[in-house]
């Protein structure tokens, strides 16, 4: 039976309070928060807030929105729970918007990963995974597979210099400055290895990977995670990837992002070379292979099985120089080729400002952007449809512990109750002091103690 795995995303978005009426933003990015966020303050006097969904939403340093999804064991849960995040800050930028209108202001979000200035936000991924004295060892086997995983999974940068103007694959690529590392703010790594498991530190750990970059499209962002999820499973099914030990890790991902064509040749410490496109083969044939033989494709739920077909055309459309036939499913082939084509309409090239502006709105999540509208076309493939995307903005994940916490918050909010959460732990706040309960296991649904704490509220 393929293994239950809690998985988790957290995306800071980009903020601009543009003019209507044309000119200068009429408020910058810490103003524009500021009124984003005023209405969730009044009404629980903080900015960062667990909501009844099980999600925790929050400002971060930098005047960027962000969102962390509830923890998630089902990848369609997962994709859901993402989308949730979106319409929740779009929903927000709304009724800011009806605010904005005697300044001539309109808030757009962004989920990209660079500014105009160059300054970056991120987009994490989470792996729950069983602790082992190898873990170093395992990470670092995994630098390959997350340096050339970009040919699938990139949103695309069209990068506009004096030079003029170049499209790379991945946003993220060019500011990593180190493979793996435990620091937060003098280093930016490919993978975090701070030690917070946000579950029982004796059986668990957390892969924080850092190096992915924030996805529009469901496939893409289905495909980034499914495959790594896949990858998790196989190694800690005891199955070792074939030893591969870039000679630099950092110089590497700046080249692979800069090859379109996927085929930028990696250097390795043994004097061996491979191209991007054939590591990624090379591990995909390595996780099919062992699914299959554990009998895990015939247990795959359609959207699992939909990253593994999505996989195999992804490599093969790369290597067969057809990317076009990725055009509706792959973000960063999917914005080159929107593009393009007003580019060659227009009779422009890539530098021209009117393709930046198109490049932003691509990654724009308001009603101002053009997903909505992509989707709506057939333009980008659509794995979750509204009615699941507005049933995960205020329902929790049933099948793990965020059942638990966005239970007891909708519950508390209703009773106007004092509480305070975060991923482990639930507090009622009385009078002569506060109940809590610890939440050490983040596949349980279900808690005597939470229950309790729930009747001690409808009861009062």
């Amino acid at each position: 039976m393929i293994p239950r795995r809690i998985m988790g995303v957290e995306t800071e978005y980009g903020l601009l309070c543009a003019s209507t009426t044309g000119g200068n933003p009429p408020i910058d990015a810490e103003e524009s928060a500021h009124r984003l966020f005023d209405p969730l303050l009044k009404k629980t006097r903080s900015t960062n807030v667990f909501l009844p969904n099980g999600a925790r939403l929050y400002l971060d340093v930098g005047a960027h929105p962000e969102y962390a999804t509830a923890e998630c064991d089902d990848l369609g849960d997962l994709i859901a729970n993402d989308r949730a995040g979106d319409a929740i800050y779009v929903d927000m930028a709304n009724q800011t918007n009806e605010d904005l209108t005697g300044i001539n202001g309109q808030l757009h979000l962004f989920k990209n990963n660079l500014d105009s200035y160059g300054n970056s936000y991120g987009c994490h991924e989470n792996y729950l995974v069983r602790r082992r004295r190898d873990f170093r060892a395992r990470i670092d086997s995994l630098i390959p597979f997350f340096v050339t995983r970009q040919i699938m999974v990139g949103a695309g940068y069209l990068q506009v210099t004096d030079r003029g103007a170049q499209y790379k694959i991945s946003q993220r690529a060019d500011i990593m400055n180190d493979a793996v590392s435990a620091a937060t703010t003098r280093s930016r790594p490919m993978i975090n290895t701070r030690d917070e498991p946000h579950g029982d530190a004796e059986l668990y750990r957390r892969l924080h990977v850092i190096v992915g970059d924030s996805t529009m499209s469901d496939s893409t962002s289905a495909l980034k995670l499914g495959v790594t999820e896949a990858l998790l499973h196989v190694l800690e099914d005891g199955k070792r990837l074939p030893r591969r030990e870039l000679e630099d890790p950092v110089k590497a991902i700046r080249q692979v992002s800069a090859d379109t064509t996927g085929r930028a040749l990696l250097s390795f410490k043994d004097g061996s070379t491979m191209t991007a496109l054939e590591l990624q083969q090379e591990i995909y044939e390595h996780v099919y292979q062992h699914f299959a033989a554990n009998g895990w494709l015939d247990e795959l739920d359609p959207v699992r099985a939909y990253v593994f077909d999505l996989w195999s055309r992804t490599l093969d459309a790369l290597a067969s120089d057809e990317q076009e036939k990725l055009s509706t499913e792959i973000d960063w082939i999917a914005k080159r080729s929107l593009l393009r084509r007003y580019s060659d309409r227009l009779g422009v090239g890539l530098e021209d400002s009117r393709m930046q502006r198109l490049d932003l709105a691509w990654h724009d999540i308001t009603n101002a952007g053009l997903r909505t509208s992509l989707e709506k076309s057939g333009g980008l493939v659509k794995l979750v449809n509204e009615e699941r995307i507005e049933v995960a903005k205020a329902i929790p994940p049933q099948t793990t512990r965020a059942k638990l916490r966005g239970d007891f918050v909708a519950l508390a909010m209703e009773n106007r109750r004092d509480y305070m959460v975060d991923w482990m732990n639930i507090r009622l706040i009385e009078d002569d002091g506060a109940h809590q309960v610890l939440l050490k296991d983040p596949f349980s649904p279900v808690d005597a103690h939470v229950d309790a704490l729930m009747e001690l509220m409808d009861s009062e």
